[in-house]
């Protein structure tokens, strides 16, 4: 920890992030790297719902329903993803060690690409399809931007779940 002093909330919010009794959730690089996909999963059921009942015809009441159904599972994820992290992305900075701030910011800087470089291929998939179609595709513009901003938002998150390393093995105190 750094010399500055940690307020009530600091405290509270690592107390948190690091508590283990959701460890079996992502004890093991493969059952970080499936929480991470079950989230980006549900987040695409949810965005997707939220764009059908945005651009569908008729009582989208139905797609709400779900979106609130599918939102217990998804932040039921995101506290295993930011277990799985110590709360890297959670934590303000002057709660974490030096250690974590490397690995926060070389984590934002990985999410950046990785969302540079799907900024850029939407980008091009809607400048393909306007040219094909002939008209650019404006009905999908406010969800895709949506998405877009989701990706944005969420993009450290995964890419801290995908990276995190696994906690080391406990001593049982025996000597070999």
């Amino acid at each position: 920890m750094t010399t500055t002093r940690l307020t009530r909330y600091d405290r509270g919010m690592t107390r948190i992030m690091n508590d283990r009794r959701a460890q079996p959730l992502y004890a093991t690089a493969a059952r970080r790297r499936l929480v991470v996909a079950t989230h980006l999963a549900l987040t695409l059921a949810i965005g997707g719902l939220i764009a059908h009942s945005y651009l569908g015809a008729g009582n989208p009441a139905w797609a709400l329903v779900l979106v609130v159904a599918l939102l217990l599972p998804w932040m039921v994820a995101t506290g295993a993803i930011n277990g799985a992290t110590r709360g890297l992305l959670e934590l303000r900075e002057r709660a974490l060690d030096e250690r974590q701030s490397a690995e926060r910011a070389q984590v934002r800087a990985r999410a950046h690409l990785v969302t540079t470089l799907l900024l850029a291929a939407t980008a091009a998939g809607l400048l393909t399809v306007g040219a094909v179609s002939g008209d650019a595709p404006t009905a999908y513009a406010a969800p895709v931007l949506v998405t877009v901003l989701a990706v944005h938002w969420l993009m450290p998150l995964w890419v801290a779940g995908l990276t995190a390393q696994d906690e080391p093995a406990e001593d049982d105190g025996l000597e070999a």
